[in-house]
């Protein structure tokens, strides 16, 4: 150990001496590590708290983070929460309102569509209206351009007029009150004749003096009128004077006959127009009638009918009245027997009310007997107080 091993310059290096010097150098470099060492945990240490500093910097912010990030969460959840609850809302709102809408759309189409089906029914029924009018129109039209047919001829004028008299005959009088074409001793024969209650037949006769009045309503000039009016009081006149020299006989008819004119136009026109005609006509006893006042003198007619049958009966009705009196005697002398019938029996009953009264009286003394206190025997009490209980007999009607 002490050989040399090496000269360092002229100090000679043994191998103790070179332990010891590589001992100091591993001490020195170990020194040296440690200080290294010691410094660089010094700087691991600064840097650990700086990075343990920084992480909880990073753990506090990350928590903010988190925490702020929660708090995005719930205001996004609130806001989803009220986005979907504002939804519902607006879908409900909007389904009310679709609802209304559509039940509004819904009772309009109702109502429009009823309202189209009243219109259309009544347009059916106007144009059915129509149709009828149209149709009775036509048949009105056929029914004149016919009635002018049968004017226009004077035989057919005739029998339209006497059809008419007799319709309205036919209605106002009782069958036998009337005849047509009743046959005069004169061989004459009216229209028609009524049987008055003096026997005596009242006679009709229609005329229809249209021909006169056609030509009279067709006048133009002064001199047409003048020669018209002329032919249709000759025309009348001819009419009456053709009734009273047929249709009026002595004795035997009325003294008085109808001219019936069928048309009330026509005979309105006669009547304001030619009042001479009218005057030299009841002169001429016969007088003018239109169907108005046809229909009057049936009734006129009646009335008399029914008072003369009323006095041929007023024999027969004094009668009956005699009668009628003796029965309400006979009616008065029952009513007099039943009515003493009813006083006998509540006579009667009164009587029996009288007897009941007694009776519940006698009950009610009965009733406040005491027989609990008297030392007398049962049997013997009941003996003796009979004649209490019973003090007399009742008579008839008590």
């Amino acid at each position: 150990m002490n050989e040399i091993i090496f000269m360092l310059g002229d100090w000679p290096v043994r191998g103790m001496d070179a332990l010891i010097g590589f001992g100091v150098l591993v001490l020195i470099l170990l020194v040296l590590i440690a200080v290294v060492i010691a410094r660089s945990g010094r700087r691991g240490a600064e840097l650990a708290m700086a990075q343990a500093i920084r992480a909880d910097e990073l753990e506090e912010r990350l928590a903010q983070v988190l925490h702020a990030q929660a708090e995005a969460s719930g205001r996004v959840d609130a806001m989803t929460q009220a986005l979907a609850g504002r939804q519902a809302e607006m879908a409900r709102a909007v389904n009310e309102r679709l609802d209304s809408v559509t039940h509004r759309v819904g009772q309009s189409m109702e109502h429009s569509t009823r309202n189209t089906m009243e219109s259309l029914r009544a347009l059916h029924e106007r144009l059915g209206i129509i149709d009828s009018a149209h149709k009775n129109l036509t048949d009105l039209t056929t029914q004149v351009t016919t009635l002018r047919d049968v004017l226009a001829n004077k035989q057919s004028r005739g029998a339209f007029g006497q059809a008419r008299m007799e319709a309205i005959v036919q209605d106002g009088l009782p069958k036998g009150a009337y005849e047509f074409q009743f046959t005069l001793s004169t061989g004459k024969r009216p229209d028609c004749v009524v049987f008055l209650p003096d026997q005596r037949p009242l006679c009709i006769d229609a005329k229809f003096p249209l021909e006169a009045m056609t030509a009279l309503h067709d006048a133009r000039t002064d001199e047409e009128k003048r020669l018209a009016t002329q032919r249709l009081r000759a025309d009348v006149m001819k009419h009456v004077s053709d009734i009273a020299e047929k249709y009026l006989v002595t004795g035997e008819t009325q003294e008085m006959a109808l001219m019936f004119v069928p048309s009330e136009s026509v005979y309105a026109e006669i009547h304001d127009g030619f009042d001479d005609v009218i005057q030299k006509a009841y002169r001429a006893k016969v007088v003018l009638v239109s169907p108005s006042l046809l229909m009057l003198a049936i009734q006129v007619m009646q009335q008399i009918m029914k008072d003369a049958r009323m006095r041929d009966a007023a024999d027969q009705i004094q009668t009956e009245v005699i009668k009628l009196g003796d029965d309400l005697g006979r009616l008065r002398e029952r009513v007099l027997k039943l009515q003493k019938h009813f006083a006998d029996a509540n006579e009667d009953v009164r009587q029996i009310l009288i007897s009941a009264d007694k009776i519940e009286k006698r009950a009610g003394r009965i009733e406040e007997l005491d027989f609990s206190k008297s030392d007398a025997p049962e049997g013997p009490r009941l003996v003796a107080g009979a004649g209490e209980l019973f003090p007399r007999k009742l008579q008839a009607g008590e």
